[in-house]
């Protein structure tokens, strides 16, 4: 029996000693515009001839942040339901993901999810920035041109400041 213990508060100790993966940081974002936690997100929405036409933008970039991967999910907060809108994949260093704008109705939050080359690895994200829903500061803009130059625009000071944290 008193090996028995022995057994399990060397177990014990042993299991405390190793050390644990950090949570995933999650921040609500609510504006047309994010920076921080070393990325800057940018909000546009693209107008159709018809609505079902209509495409809302997230242009990513690093902000000062190592992150190396990016993925983008739906998620409606009633049924927890979940839908990738982006697989992971790199996120180099800027990334747009377009989503027809009715997916918003069904799936309103939106988790932009950032990975760490080891957290890549094991699938977990280091950091989750969310939406609830698309903000709504976020422009219309009637051409591609005008949406580009808009991100362009807008996404340049967020990236000089290097992702500061609040």
């Amino acid at each position: 029996m008193a090996k028995v213990r022995f057994l399990v508060v060397v177990s014990m100790m042993l299991t405390s000693l190793v050390p644990t993966r950090a949570e995933c940081q999650e921040v609500h974002g609510e504006n047309a515009t994010f920076v921080g936690h070393g990325v800057a997100l940018v909000w546009g929405v693209l107008r159709g001839a018809r609505e079902d036409e209509t495409q809302v933008v997230l242009r990513v970039a690093l902000a000062g942040g190592e992150y190396v991967a990016i993925s983008v999910v739906g998620v409606d907060p009633f049924t927890q339901r979940r839908e990738n809108f982006l697989v992971m994949q790199a996120l180099g260093e800027r990334v747009d993901i377009r989503t027809p704008r009715s997916t918003f109705a069904d799936f309103p939050r939106r988790e932009i999810h950032f990975y760490t080359a080891t957290d890549r690895h094991a699938r977990r994200p280091s950091l989750t920035v969310y939406f609830m829903g698309l903000p709504d500061t976020t422009p219309e803009f009637a051409t591609e041109v005008a949406l580009v130059r808009y991100l362009n625009e807008t996404m340049a000071p967020l990236i000089s400041t290097k992702g500061h944290t609040p």
